[in-house]
C-alpha cells in the first residue's frame, strides 16, 4: 500500500484518549455515541466525523481538513477535555492518518461493498481500514464486530500487547471469532431499539440490555460497538447505557419524517446497509414497503446490481438520480434495475424531488416509504452543479 509523509502528532495529543472508528457502515452513528458515552466520564468529548467537527453537541465552525481536525482537538484540550471519538474513512487511513493521530482504542463496525472505485480491489479496502489496528499501541484495545466475516483478517494484524474485545448481532449470521459481547435478542419499534444482552466475561457486572432511540438492527451493532469503545476507556457500564438513551442516530439515518403513512430518509448506499435498512422496515411495515433510491455517478459502478437485488424485498421500486456527477442518471437506473429480482413492481422517475414527493403521496395509511442513499445531504451533484436538494425537506413537505 502507498504511503504518504505524515506529521509527527503534536505534543498535546498526549492529554487526549482517541477513539477511531472505520468500517463500510456505522462508522457516523458509531462515533457520536461513543462520544456520548465517553462524556459521562468527563466534559467537553471532541467528536470528529464526515458531518462535521464538535465539542459535545456544539458544532465548530472548522474546516473539515487536517488543520480543522487538529484545532478541534487543541480546543477540547484548551476547554479541560480528555476523550476524542474519530471517524475514520478508508481515504484517511489510506493517507496516513492512524501514523498521524494514533487513536488508544480502534473500532472496526463492518466491511461491504463500496468505495472500489478508489481502491482497486475488496482487499485494498479492506487493508485501508486495517491501518487503524496495526497503529493501536501496547495497552490499547480493538475493539471488533464478531460477526463480520473480515474481523479475523483484521485480528491477524493486531500488535502483540493489544486487547482485543468483540461483539455481536444474530441478524449478521454466524459469528466468525468468539464473541465476548453477544445480543441475544434485538427488537424493534417506531420508537427504538432494545438489544438483550448474554452473560458477558469482559463485563461481567453490566446491565442486562441496552436500549437506544434509534430503529434498526444496524442500530444496535453501532450501540455495541460504541458501548464497548466507552468502558474500554474507563467510563463504568452503567453510565455507559444510560447515555446511550438519549444516543439519537444522526441526521439522515432511517430518519422518520413522516408518520400516517411512514415516510423515511436513510443514507443507506450500499448493498448491505440497503439490505438491513429494508429489513427494519419490513418488520415494521403493516402494509406496502416501497424504496425510492438511485445511486452515486462515478462510484463504485459494480454495486448497482447488487443494490438492486437488495431492493428486491420491497412491494414497489422507484428508481431516481441519486448524485449523478457527469453520468447518465438513465443508464445507472438500468444498471440497479438489471439486478432487481421478479416481484416488485418497478418504476422509474429520475427527477428525484418528484419521485419522493408523488411516491409519498401516492401511499395508503399502512405503507412505509423509505428514501435511500443520501440521507442528511442537502445539495444533488448534477454534472458540476450544486443544486439545493434535501430528501428530508421534501418528504417533509409532502407529508404536509
Amino acid at each position: 500500500m502507498p504511503s504518504l509523509e505524515v506529521p509527527a502528532p503534536p505534543a498535546f495529543k498526549a492529554q487526549l484518549t482517541t477513539v477511531g472508528v472505520t468500517g463500510t457502515n456505522g462508522k457516523t452513528t458509531t462515533t457520536a455515541w461513543a462520544a456520548r458515552a465517553l462524556g459521562a466520564l468527563h466534559r467537553p468529548v471532541a467528536r470528529s466525523t464526515t458531518v462535521g467537527l464538535y465539542l459535545d453537541e456544539r458544532e465548530l465552525e472548522l474546516p473539515k481538513s487536517y488543520d480543522g481536525f487538529i484545532a478541534a482537538m487543541r480546543a477540547c484540550v484548551d476547554g479541560g477535555g480528555r476523550h476524542v471519538a474519530v471517524e475514520l474513512t478508508s481515504e484517511a487511513l489510506l493517507r496516513g492518518f492512524a501514523k498521524a493521530w494514533p487513536p488508544e482504542i480502534g473500532v472496526f463496525t463492518n466491511l461491504s461493498h463500496d468505495h472500489l472505485d478508489a481502491h482497486g480491489s475488496p482487499e485494498h479496502y479492506l487493508a485501508s481500514k486495517a491501518q487503524l489496528f496495526m497503529a493501536l499501541p501496547r495497552g490499547g484495545t480493538a475493539i471488533l464486530n464478531a460477526r463480520d466475516e473480515t474481523a479475523p483478517l483484521l485480528a491477524d494484524v493486531i500488535p502483540a500487547g493489544v486487547r482485543v474485545w468483540t461483539y455481536g448481532v444474530p441478524s449478521r449470521g454466524e459469528a466468525a471469532l468468539a464473541v465476548d459481547l453477544d445480543a441475544t435478542e434485538v427488537t424493534t419499534s417506531w420508537t427504538g431499539t432494545t438489544m438483550r444482552l448474554a452473560q458477558s466475561n469482559v463485563i461481567p457486572f453490566g446491565p442486562s440490555a441496552l436500549w437506544v432511540p434509534a430503529i434498526g438492527q444496524i442500530f444496535a451493532e453501532n450501540a455495541l460497538a460504541a458501548y464497548l469503545a466507552a468502558v474500554a476507556a474507563g467510563v463504568s457500564p452503567f453510565a455507559a447505557a444510560g447515555a446511550l438513551v438519549e444516543a439519537v442516530a444522526p441526521p439522515g439515518r432511517f430518519e422518520v419524517v413522516a408518520r400516517q403513512p411512514y415516510g423515511v430518509v436513510d443514507f443507506a448506499h450500499t448493498p448491505d446497509a440497503i439490505e438491513r435498512t429494508l429489513r427494519t422496515a419490513r418488520a415494521l411495515c403493516r402494509g406496502r414497503l416501497v424504496i425510492v433510491f438511485g445511486a452515486g455517478g462515478k462510484r463504485d459502478v459494480h454495486k448497482r446490481a447488487a443494490m438492486g437485488r437488495a431492493a428486491s424485498v420491497c412491494d414497489a421500486v422507484v428508481l431516481t438520480s441519486d448524485n449523478p456527477r457527469d453520468e447518465d442518471p438513465a443508464a445507472i437506473a438500468e444498471a440497479i434495475r438489471a439486478g432487481i429480482e421478479p416481484g416488485p413492481e418497478v418504476t422509474l422517475e429520475l427527477d428525484r424531488r418528484r419521485a419522493i414527493s408523488d411516491t409519498y403521496r401516492g401511499l395508503g395509511p399502512e405503507d412505509v416509504l423509505v428514501v435511500a442513499g443520501r440521507g442528511h445531504e442537502t445539495h444533488q451533484q448534477i454534472g458540476e452543479e450544486r443544486v439545493p436538494l434535501s430528501d428530508v425537506e421534501v418528504l417533509r413537505e409532502a407529508a404536509r
